[in-house]
């Protein structure tokens, strides 16, 4: 199985996403602190030249593999990958399983400022503290998508490709 988290960036629900998903953050209900949260692979590290790229995380305990994607606010990338896929697997006659889950509805507005202020302007002094608030208010939301993506990655049957749009996240 192939998960496949995306928003708009790539950058940061994403990142913290795969960094749940991987247990690479700590599975609890508390607040992660700035440092987990500046610690995590890619989190605030990608560039405009990054969108539309897979990029791999890593591979979960039950041996999946975890990527992200930034998409911008192209509606179509994802129906796009899913097309893709359907036209590989027929042609190549694979079967495996790829669940995409769009981790934008998690993010606050606090994100979404320090995201334009660090990625879009450079201006991290700004950018940065925002994103960190950000990412402790939705740390939460991040974590029970993921999990109910991996239920879902787990339990559906007879479908090789699922897209959640998770707006039960916003």
């Amino acid at each position: 199985m192939i998960y496949i988290y995306n928003d708009y960036g790539g950058t940061h629900t994403t990142s913290l996403a795969a960094a749940y998903h991987l247990k690479q953050l700590p599975q609890s209900e508390r607040k992660l602190t700035k440092e987990e949260i500046l610690n995590v692979n890619y989190f605030n590290k990608l560039t405009k030249e990054d969108f539309g790229k897979l990029i791999l995380h890593g591979i979960d305990e039950e041996g999946h593999s975890v990527y992200t994607i930034g998409r911008k606010r192209n509606k179509y990338v994802v129906p796009a990958l899913k097309e893709m896929v359907l036209l590989l697997q027929e042609k190549f006659k694979f079967d495996e399983k790829i669940v995409f889950s769009n981790t934008s509805p998690t993010v606050p507005f606090a994100m979404s400022m320090g995201g334009f202020f660090s990625r879009g302007l450079k201006i991290d002094f700004i950018g940065v503290p925002l994103l960190v608030t950000g990412a402790k208010q939705c740390c939460d939301n991040i974590y029970r998508l993921v999990e109910n993506t991996k239920e879902i990655g787990r339990t559906t049957y007879g479908e090789n490709i699922i897209v959640l749009e998770n707006e039960m996240y916003k």
